[in-house]
């Protein structure tokens, strides 16, 4: 009975020291990130979505809403601040002109890319430490990771959404 406590223990002790080495590396990404998308000169969530087209590729807004956990509408929005930064560009499907894909602009996406370039190599440099199977591993945790992110994410608009709709209308201000 008392190894099993004691295991349990243990294993509570290594979910929250698993928890906050991930909350430590997601926020420090954060604030990398950030950092890229203020020499960018573009807002951190804009500059993840360029980082979601490098990894789709060529996509509808459609695609990239889908990928991010964005609306359409906000992502209507990114695609017009890139558009206008010129990070990337609208090209119409040659087959179906109604159907407009989003494409990075490469030789502007490059002086970002080069931003990442230290970090590249030295994550390069950590995987290689790792053997086939624990790779495995580290992929369906990101990838697993990932999925709980998009469903947090729609939960969390749902809440906010059904918040709006409950909190009391507030008092028009009086003229003068």
């Amino acid at each position: 009975m008392k190894q099993a406590l004691s295991r349990a223990k243990t294993r509570a002790a290594l979910m929250q020291e698993l928890e906050h080495a991930v909350r430590r590396s997601s926020g420090s990404g954060a604030i990398f990130g950030q950092t890229v998308a203020n020499y960018a000169g573009i807002s951190s969530s804009d500059h993840e979505c360029i980082d979601f087209l490098n990894l789709e590729g060529r996509v509808t807004a459609g695609r990239l809403a889908e990928v991010t956990g964005l609306t359409t509408g906000a992502i209507t929005g990114v695609i017009d601040r890139l558009e206008k930064a010129g990070f990337v560009r609208r090209e119409r499907d040659a087959q179906d002109r109604r159907k407009v894909f989003i494409a990075i602009v490469p030789e502007n996406v490059a002086r970002i890319s080069k931003c990442y370039e230290p970090i590249q190599k030295a994550m390069l440099e950590l995987w290689s430490r790792y053997s086939d199977a624990e790779l495995q591993l580290l992929i369906r945790f990101a990838d697993e990771s990932y999925k709980v992110m998009l469903t947090a994410t729609e939960e969390l608009k749902a809440m906010i959404e059904a918040s709006k709709k409950q909190a009391p209308a507030k008092p028009a201000r009086a003229r003068r």
